[in-house]
Protein backbone atom coordinates (compact mmCIF):
# COMPACT_ATOMS: atom_id res chain seq x y z
CA UNK A 1 0.00 0.00 0.00
CA UNK A 2 1.39 3.39 -0.99
CA UNK A 3 1.14 6.21 1.56
CA UNK A 4 0.88 9.90 0.82
CA UNK A 5 4.15 11.50 1.96
CA UNK A 6 2.47 14.83 2.68
CA UNK A 7 -0.01 13.29 5.10
CA UNK A 8 2.75 11.30 6.78
CA UNK A 9 4.94 14.36 7.27
CA UNK A 10 2.02 16.44 8.54
CA UNK A 11 1.26 13.82 11.18
CA UNK A 12 4.93 13.58 12.19
CA UNK A 13 5.02 17.33 12.69
CA UNK A 14 1.87 17.66 14.78
CA UNK A 15 2.60 20.22 17.51
CA UNK A 16 0.99 19.32 20.84
CA UNK A 17 2.50 22.09 23.00
CA UNK A 18 4.64 25.11 22.15
CA UNK A 19 6.58 27.96 23.78
CA UNK A 20 8.48 30.83 22.14
CA UNK A 21 11.56 32.55 23.56
CA UNK A 22 12.52 35.86 21.92
CA UNK A 23 16.20 36.72 22.38
CA UNK A 24 17.47 39.67 20.36
CA UNK A 25 17.73 38.68 16.68
CA UNK A 26 17.00 35.07 17.57
CA UNK A 27 13.77 33.30 18.36
CA UNK A 28 13.71 29.87 19.98
CA UNK A 29 10.69 27.62 19.50
CA UNK A 30 10.29 24.80 21.98
CA UNK A 31 7.70 22.40 20.60
CA UNK A 32 6.36 19.09 21.83
CA UNK A 33 5.49 17.01 18.78
CA UNK A 34 3.99 13.61 18.10
CA UNK A 35 5.39 11.09 15.65
CA UNK A 36 3.52 8.41 13.67
CA UNK A 37 3.68 5.99 16.61
CA UNK A 38 1.95 8.59 18.85
CA UNK A 39 5.18 9.09 20.82
CA UNK A 40 5.97 12.58 22.06
CA UNK A 41 9.35 14.25 21.55
CA UNK A 42 10.86 17.70 21.87
CA UNK A 43 11.88 19.89 18.93
CA UNK A 44 13.97 22.99 19.69
CA UNK A 45 14.32 25.40 16.77
CA UNK A 46 16.59 28.44 16.65
CA UNK A 47 15.50 30.98 14.06
CA UNK A 48 17.82 33.89 13.30
CA UNK A 49 16.81 36.81 11.10
CA UNK A 50 19.40 37.68 8.46
CA UNK A 51 19.33 40.71 6.18
CA UNK A 52 21.16 40.81 2.87
CA UNK A 53 21.18 43.01 -0.17
CA UNK A 54 21.35 46.78 -0.22
CA UNK A 55 19.65 49.18 2.20
CA UNK A 56 17.04 50.26 -0.34
CA UNK A 57 15.89 46.72 -1.24
CA UNK A 58 16.94 44.44 1.60
CA UNK A 59 16.20 40.74 1.52
CA UNK A 60 15.25 39.12 4.81
CA UNK A 61 15.88 35.41 5.35
CA UNK A 62 15.59 33.23 8.41
CA UNK A 63 18.34 30.74 9.19
CA UNK A 64 16.93 27.81 11.17
CA UNK A 65 18.59 25.08 13.19
CA UNK A 66 16.72 22.23 14.87
CA UNK A 67 17.45 19.82 17.68
CA UNK A 68 15.24 16.78 18.22
CA UNK A 69 15.28 15.45 21.75
CA UNK A 70 13.62 12.17 22.68
CA UNK A 71 12.29 11.21 26.12
CA UNK A 72 15.04 8.67 26.84
CA UNK A 73 17.58 11.53 26.66
CA UNK A 74 15.71 14.23 28.64
CA UNK A 75 17.45 13.64 31.99
CA UNK A 76 20.96 13.52 30.49
CA UNK A 77 20.29 16.60 28.38
CA UNK A 78 18.74 18.72 31.16
CA UNK A 79 21.45 17.66 33.62
CA UNK A 80 24.21 18.68 31.20
CA UNK A 81 22.45 21.93 30.32
CA UNK A 82 22.11 22.78 34.03
CA UNK A 83 25.81 22.01 34.63
CA UNK A 84 26.86 24.18 31.68
CA UNK A 85 24.71 27.16 32.67
CA UNK A 86 25.85 26.85 36.30
CA UNK A 87 29.50 26.83 35.15
CA UNK A 88 28.97 30.02 33.11
CA UNK A 89 27.26 31.76 36.04
CA UNK A 90 30.11 30.76 38.37
CA UNK A 91 32.73 32.02 35.91
CA UNK A 92 31.18 35.35 34.97
CA UNK A 93 28.23 35.88 37.28
CA UNK A 94 24.56 35.72 36.43
CA UNK A 95 23.88 37.32 33.08
CA UNK A 96 21.70 40.41 32.92
CA UNK A 97 18.87 40.18 30.40
CA UNK A 98 19.68 41.64 27.00
CA UNK A 99 17.90 44.77 25.91
CA UNK A 100 15.27 44.03 23.31
CA UNK A 101 15.40 46.26 20.26
CA UNK A 102 12.27 46.89 18.21
CA UNK A 103 12.27 45.23 14.82
CA UNK A 104 10.90 48.39 13.25
CA UNK A 105 11.81 51.97 14.05
CA UNK A 106 8.94 54.40 13.95
CA UNK A 107 9.60 58.12 13.58
CA UNK A 108 6.94 60.68 14.36
CA UNK A 109 7.82 64.07 12.86
CA UNK A 110 5.55 67.09 12.95
CA UNK A 111 6.05 70.08 10.67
Amino acid sequence: MKTDKNNTHEHEREIIFSRTVKAGKRIYYIDVKKNRADELYLCITESKRQKSGDDEYPTVNYEKHKIFLFPEDFRKFTSSLQEATQYIEEQQGECAPRKEFPSEIQIDIEF
